[in-house]
Parts: C-alpha cells; sequence; structure tokens
C-alpha cells in the first residue's frame, strides 16, 4: 500500500513539471520576442594599433628624404621636429632612414589630423614606433611583426657549384650563406665537386602564415663531399648566451680557430706554389707565396680569424691591403682590395667581419684577393695547416646533446637525396 502511495505521489509530481514546461514554452511564443545578435567585426590591428581609430598614411622613403622633411610635409614645425629627434637620439638615429623602404604615420583622426606615431620598417618582420602623441613624453621602440616558424627539410646533389645548385633549387641565399657558414672552418667550397651532397633541416619565419620574411635558424645539416660525410647538429652550450653552435655526430665543433676562405663562393685562381714559373718573365721561378680567390669586383673580404689590425695601407705591389696579427704564432694578409681597407691599424676584429672588397689595386691581371698566411713569421700554405679546433660539447651536457641529436638524426636519413620539402610543420608563434 505504502509504494502504492508513493507511486501515486512521483506521477504527480511529473506531470506538474510537465505542465509548467508547457506553460513556460506557450508563454514565451506568445510574448513573440525579438533577439538581436551582435556581432562584433574584427579589429584592423598593425603594428600594435588599431588603426580605425587612426587617420593612416603609407609611403616609402624617396631618394633625399629626411625625417625632417617627412615631418614637415605633415605639419610639424622646425621646433617639434628637433625636439623629437634630440628626445629619441639614444633609442633611435633618424639618420639610418633608408631609400626605400616603407614608412606609416598615425594622425589623429580629427579635422586637425595632427601626426602622432611614425612607424618605419626596415625590413618585413622589424618595424621601429616613434611616439610623439604627447610631446612632452616622446620615445622611440623596436618591435617585431608577431610570425609563425614552420619547419623543413630540402636536399640536393651538386652539378657545378653549391650556391648555383641550390639557387636553381629555388633555394634562399640566406639558407644557402647559412649553410656555407656553418662548414666554413670544415670545407673549402673552392673545391666542391660534382656529385657532393647535402641535407638542410631548418626553420622558415611567416607573417600571417603567407609571406616569408626569412630563414630563422638551421637545425642540422648533412654534407657530403670528396667521401666524407659531415653531420652539423644546431646546439645552444652556454644557457645564459643562447648562442648556437655547431657540432659533429660526435659532439666535436665545427669550428676552428681559421676560415677556409676570407671570402663566399669564390673560385681559386692561383694556389700557393713555390715552384711557380711564368712565362711573362722568361718562364723563371716566381714563388707564389699566397692563394689567390677570384671573385667579382665588390665582393666582401672576411677577416679568416680574430685579431688586431697590424697594417691598412697601400704598395705598388699589393695594391690596398690588410694585414692582421692574430696571436704570436699566426697572421694574415689581404692583398688587391678595391680600396683601403674598412679597418684601421690597431682594431681589434672579429672572425668573418668584413674588413674590405674584392678589387684589382696593385699588380694583378684580375679581381680576386690574394691571401696570405703566417705561421711563426714564415709565409705558408693555409691549407696545409693542421689548426686547432673549437671546443667539443662539455661532458656535463653530452648526455643531453645525444638525445637532441637522436631525432634530428633520424630526419636527416629519411631525407631523399633530390630537392624536395619532405614535410612542413607549424611551431608556435614567438
Amino acid at each position: 500500500m505504502k509504494r502504492l502511495i508513493k507511486l501515486l505521489f512521483l506521477a504527480s509530481i511529473l506531470t506538474a513539471i510537465g505542465f509548467s514546461i508547457d506553460y513556460l514554452i506557450n508563454w514565451v511564443n506568445d510574448k513573440n520576442f525579438d533577439v538581436e545578435i551582435t556581432i562584433k567585426e574584427k579589429e584592423n590591428i598593425e603594428f600594435g594599433f588599431n588603426l580605425d581609430n587612426f587617420k593612416v598614411q603609407r609611403d616609402t622613403i624617396r631618394f633625399g628624404d629626411s625625417f625632417g622633411e617627412i615631418m614637415l610635409r605633415n605639419k610639424l614645425s622646425y621646433s617639434q621636429i628637433y625636439n623629437i629627434v634630440q628626445s629619441i637620439k639614444d633609442s633611435f638615429d633618424v639618420r639610418w632612414l633608408t631609400a626605400g623602404k616603407p614608412y606609416t604615420i598615425l594622425s589623429s583622426k580629427d579635422s586637425l589630423a595632427n601626426p602622432q606615431y611614425f612607424i618605419y620598417q626596415p625590413n618585413r618582420l622589424n618595424y621601429v614606433v616613434i611616439d610623439f602623441s604627447n610631446l612632452d613624453s616622446i620615445s622611440a621602440y623596436n618591435k617585431k611583426k608577431p610570425f609563425k616558424i614552420v619547419k623543413k627539410t630540402t636536399s640536393g646533389i651538386i652539378d657545378s657549384s653549391l650556391s648555383e645548385t641550390m639557387d636553381e633549387n629555388g633555394l634562399p641565399w640566406e639558407l644557402i650563406n647559412q649553410l656555407s657558414d656553418i662548414y666554413a672552418w670544415t670545407i673549402d667550397f673552392t673545391r666542391i665537386q660534382k656529385g657532393d651532397r647535402f641535407k638542410i633541416i631548418y626553420n622558415e619565419r611567416y607573417i600571417e602564415d603567407t609571406l616569408l620574411v626569412g630563414i630563422k635558424s638551421i637545425d642540422a645539416a648533412f654534407f657530403s663531399h670528396n667521401g666524407e660525410e659531415l653531420f652539423a647538429y644546431n646546439f645552444v652550450t652556454d644557457s645564459m648566451k643562447k648562442t648556437p653552435e655547431f657540432f659533429d655526430q660526435n659532439g666535436n665543433s665545427l669550428q676552428r680557430t681559421f676560415l677556409k676562405s676570407p671570402v663566399r663562393f669564390s673560385n681559386i685562381s692561383s694556389r700557393y706554389n713555390l715552384k711557380r714559373r711564368i712565362a711573362y718573365y722568361g718562364n723563371k721561378v716566381r714563388p707564389h707565396k699566397g692563394t689567390d680567390f677570384a671573385a667579382p669586383t665588390g665582393t666582401p673580404i672576411m677577416a679568416t680569424a680574430d685579431g688586431r689590425v697590424e697594417k691598412s695601407s697601400y704598395t705598388r705591389a699589393n695594391g690596398y691591403y690588410v694585414k692582421i696579427k692574430h696571436n704570436n704564432t699566426y697572421s694574415t694578409q689581404y692583398l688587391h682590395m678595391q680600396k683601403k681597407g674598412r679597418v684601421k691599424k690597431g682594431q681589434y676584429v672579429k672572425q668573418g667581419d668584413i674588413i674590405g672588397r674584392i678589387g684589382m689595386t696593385g699588380n694583378t691581371s684580375g679581381p680576386h684577393v690574394c691571401y696570405r698566411f703566417w705561421k711563426n713569421n714564415r709565409q705558408v700554405d693555409p691549407f696545409k695547416q693542421k689548426l686547432p679546433p673549437g671546443k667539443p660539447v662539455p661532458s656535463e651536457l653530452k648526455a643531453n646533446f645525444e638525445i637532441y641529436k637522436l631525432p634530428l638524426e633520424e630526419s636527416l636519413n629519411q631525407i631523399t637525396f633530390n630537392y624536395c620539402l619532405l614535410y612542413t610543420s607549424d611551431a608556435a608563434d614567438e
């Protein structure tokens, strides 16, 4: 009996709920409510500003333009311009504006249209904002556009030269230069042979998913040269400086004390030869104690190692030249520069610094740099010297290096030897 009463009570509750729901639905329908849906429009954001809030003027730096002239055309006075330039001189020098580069001026949207921001783009990724919206608090700061990193792989077989092969396959020059920098100490690129092979795992930067703005880094590479297999892995050993270094599969540094060549992608037109005979001089022995790297006039010449400039001068035979003392053992000299070297006597230079450009000054029949190498005050052939290597992966980081290397090694092994993008993968936005 009690069970029956409970069932009847439960049924009555359910009936009441059903009635209440039906009543509510009918009430809403009778009222005929209008539902308003608001769709928020996407804000026009660029350079960290909502451009809808400004009058926007876009233009390009013209030849002969200056910051002052541009601002004068946009209603700023001489005193205002002077105040802006002086206020930001420690953070941005307006003399750095380069013809052909774009700029944007954001002005107030009212009838006065007063300029408030000047935005300069030295390249696609970076920009400089000069903020003079408040003339009592003027500032300038550097920013990067948001970009996405896309990981890619490629490979190739050399038919002529590394640069020509990569260029023919549509690879950017930035990637070519980075690869040559990695192997600058271990491969003589003037002796690249047909059939040499390479593989690369690298990262590209894209703005708005489609606009390529350059190569961020190379993660790993493989180069087969003259039967020797050379691996390169980008591994950071200093967590504070975060400076990338490249090591082979055993953790040995690819860096050496000296670069193989003072010029990228050049040809050796004449080697070190103490028994050289020249027909012009009656076939007499005229020793050549340098190595000639032929390249077009104006090609940059790099210091092959750190050191202090000993001479930056001119002689009738050498033309314009630079001599660098690296330590008590080694010195190098660079002859026949286009004009006086970019460095001065006593100046300290780093490996890879541009010290001059290829020319034809002095006794020369074509554009080249004669590279001379001293060891213990005696000129020697740089390609026959056993130079000390860079530091290997520290022992305390060797296990981390092996873990880091393993997936890259597997990816390199999966790349076939032809030009192809085997995969692309998106990394986190930066």
